[in-house]
């Protein structure tokens, strides 16, 4: 018997689907087999009859083993490297009819497939790399998590800080006297070592530099792993402001990122090694989860104007914080805002399923769902919430586009990259704990997914108990905004008196206040204060126990709380009296914005708290 040197897959070489999906077996096996066409060196194998290589492809083993159909397309693979499928083939009953089935139904049609093939993954098959993703996403998180160090620091003093809203250090001790040895646990954060307003600044501080050497690829899985413990320490301290989806969010991008990065001072473009597919992975299942979850939950709430698809034509004007490019959105006529709305629920609702298909509709999803996030970006303000989505949305991507959107130089070190450069036994113990933690960062999300859609106490008990331990460093979260549509816009006004009769407003930065003011745009900025302003006009000052600390500070002149105001007018003594009025807020309408200039229309002033006094 004829041994051969390496193995041989046969094909037909008159055959374009055959050869297309050729080139993609060629990098999936590398060296490790040989590949030619039936018309060149099928007079070697006479005993094999011609019509067998018009069939199927042929597999030709070191030992002369010939396998035809389903099975010669599976050795080649485990010759390779890839033995799960062939041995899903061997030892899982009904595999290997039910495989050999689907290539004979595939080989007798190829035309059909190949037409089939261009218009799910274009002219390319070849596995794709993510060496400029993996560049690009990194570069992006830093980006991020920068824009997030900085709008919090401008404000950290004002909100926690000793003299701020809600400070920090009662806060952590009250934590303290109730869990004892488990705040660590349960509250983990950096400021239990120490709580001073100093800390504060030190760890926003370290926060934006290692953004920064996020963003310049140094040491870039120290940097981000740096970054997620800092905004970690500051989620978990900043109490009721830091209680947003897109930092919950944040946080758990930062665990991928910090899977994602390559190990070294400078690592390059490509790094010491290939980018980890199943990080690439969970990047899109997260993305996917976000999207799919923003869908049902505004079905599963039964408000009415999600079902009737008249959402829209409030949201514009209830939303938190709205642009002045609102105001035009909201003339628009009803008809419109509901087709937008049912084009919003096709995104949230069918589009994400693109996030796991072949690259053509993978792209596609790439779109729309970028598209959606650009609207909500010019008609809003929601923080970083919107660009951290898109930096979702570059998973979807592979080298072959990212390259598109990076310079030539950086491409081309992508191209070229890619190669495993470290050690071999470096390499599969890095793999093997990656695989390992992606494998529980998967079961968590998945939890998560489950639970918000079906009940958390739907998830067998061990799995509910592991969602609960680790869910204070939120590796993996439940997401879902405007469950529930607001359909009217209360107002809270702040104002202060010296002599309770004449009384003068606090004027916010960015939340509606004066109604001749123009709305702006802020984002990426979020300003926690006014956004939170928003959230207590929803409810009873009971259940928003800070905003009285507010008034307390106002009474008391204190100046980082001052700071966080567009307008102090009592700025040479503080007032005697504070008080909080809610009224009515609505958009004007054009003739109305013609004629007096006024952007809003407020009506229905009422008390919202009890007046507070210096007395």
């Amino acid at each position: 018997m004829h041994v051969r040197a390496k193995p041989l897959l046969i094909y037909d070489g008159d055959c374009g689907f055959c050869r297309r999906w050729i080139e993609r077996w060629r990098v999936l096996t590398g060296e490790a087999v040989e590949y030619a066409a039936s018309q060149e060196v099928g007079a070697a194998f006479p005993q094999i009859p011609a019509e067998r290589f018009q069939e199927s492809v042929v597999f030709v083993d070191v030992d002369g083993t010939v396998s035809y159909g389903a099975l010669a397309v599976l050795r080649p693979l485990a010759v390779g490297g890839r033995r799960w499928p062939l041995w899903t083939y061997d030892r899982i009953p009904g595999v290997a009819a039910l495989t050999e089935r689907t290539y004979a139904l595939v080989a007798s049609r190829r035309m059909l497939a190949s037409t089939a093939t261009r218009w799910l993954w274009g002219g390319d098959v070849t596995p794709p790399r993510y060496e400029l993703v993996r560049w690009l996403f990194l570069r992006g998180l830093g980006v991020i998590y920068l824009i997030a160090f900085v709008s919090l620091w401008v404000q950290v003093e004002g909100l926690i800080g000793s003299e701020g809203v809600l400070p920090l250090q009662p806060w952590l001790d009250a934590v303290a006297e109730r869990y004892g040895e488990d705040r660590v646990w349960l509250a983990p954060t950096l400021f239990w070592v120490g709580a001073s307003d100093a800390a504060l600044h030190v760890v926003c501080g370290l926060g934006v530099v290692a953004s920064v050497l996020l963003v310049l690829n140094v040491m870039p899985a120290l940097a981000v792993a740096e970054a997620w413990v800092m905004y970690l320490s500051l989620y978990t301290a900043g109490q009721t402001f830091l209680g947003f989806q897109w930092d919950v969010l944040l946080l758990e991008t930062g665990v991928l990122g910090f899977l994602l990065a390559p190990w070294g001072v400078r690592p390059g473009v490509a790094g010491a090694a290939v980018a980890p597919r199943s990080v690439i992975w969970l990047l899109r299942f997260l993305l996917f989860k976000l999207m799919l979850l923003s869908g049902l939950v505004k079905l599963a709430s039964q408000d009415p104007v999600w079902w009737d698809l008249t959402a829209l034509t409030i949201h514009y004007e209830t939303q938190p914080i709205p642009a002045w490019t609102s105001w035009y959105v909201h003339q628009l006529p009803p008809w419109f805002h509901r087709i937008c709305c049912s084009v919003m629920f096709f995104i949230e609702l069918v589009v994400p399923f693109l996030i796991f298909a072949p690259r053509r509709p993978r792209l596609a999803a790439f779109a729309l769902l970028v598209a959606l996030q650009l609207v909500i970006i010019a008609t809003g303000n929601y923080g970083f919430f919107n660009i951290l989505t898109i930096l979702l949305c570059v998973s979807l991507l592979d080298d072959a586009y990212a390259a598109r959107a990076l310079p030539e130089r950086l491409a081309r070190a992508g191209r070229a990259g890619g190669a495993a450069t470290a050690p071999r036994r470096r390499r599969l113990v890095g793999a093997l704990a990656i695989g390992t933690a992606s494998l529980a960062i998967f079961v968590l999300s998945f939890a998560h997914l489950a639970g918000r859609a079906y009940g958390y106490t739907s998830l067998p008990a061990g799995l509910l108990a592991l969602v609960r331990e680790t869910s204070p460093f939120h590796i993996a979260s439940s997401y879902g905004l405007f469950a529930s549509m607001t359909t009217e816009r209360p107002e809270i006004i702040l104002e202060g008196s010296r002599d309770g009769r004449s009384w003068e407003p606090y004027e916010f930065r960015w939340k509606p206040g004066e109604q001749n003011r123009r709305p702006a745009f802020v984002a990426p900025h979020q300003p926690r204060l006014d956004w939170q302003m928003w959230f207590a006009a929803l409810g009873d000052y009971r259940r928003n126990p800070w905003l009285i600390s507010l008034m307390r500070r106002l009474l008391e002149g204190a100046p980082p709380v001052l700071a966080l105001l567009e307008e102090n007018p009592f700025a040479d003594v503080p007032p005697r009296y504070v008080r909080a009025v809610v009224y009515d807020y609505r958009f004007t309408d054009g003739e109305t914005r013609r004629s007096t200039g006024a952007w809003w229309r407020r009506e229905n002033p009422r008390p919202y708290a009890p007046v507070l006094s210096r007395d």
